[in-house]
């Protein structure tokens, strides 16, 4: 049982998944969430990498005073 859902439960999603999108575009969509999630979790470890280091509005604001 995984977050209240039961096995018949899991069985119908997964059909009305591959009714949806057909069984060839169920591994791409996973993958691009994968990868989402992914991207998403690097970011968050290191947010400067994305500013390529401190962040230009903490010099603005340090400049004013």
């Amino acid at each position: 049982m995984i977050g209240g859902f039961g096995v018949g439960e899991l069985l119908v999603i997964v059909l009305l998944l591959v009714l949806l999108f057909g069984s060839r575009r169920i591994p791409e969509i996973a993958r691009g969430l994968g990868k989402g999630i992914k991207n998403f979790k690097t970011d968050i470890k290191d947010p400067d990498q994305l500013t390529g280091g401190e962040d230009n509005r903490s010099k603005e604001t340090n400049e004013e005073r």
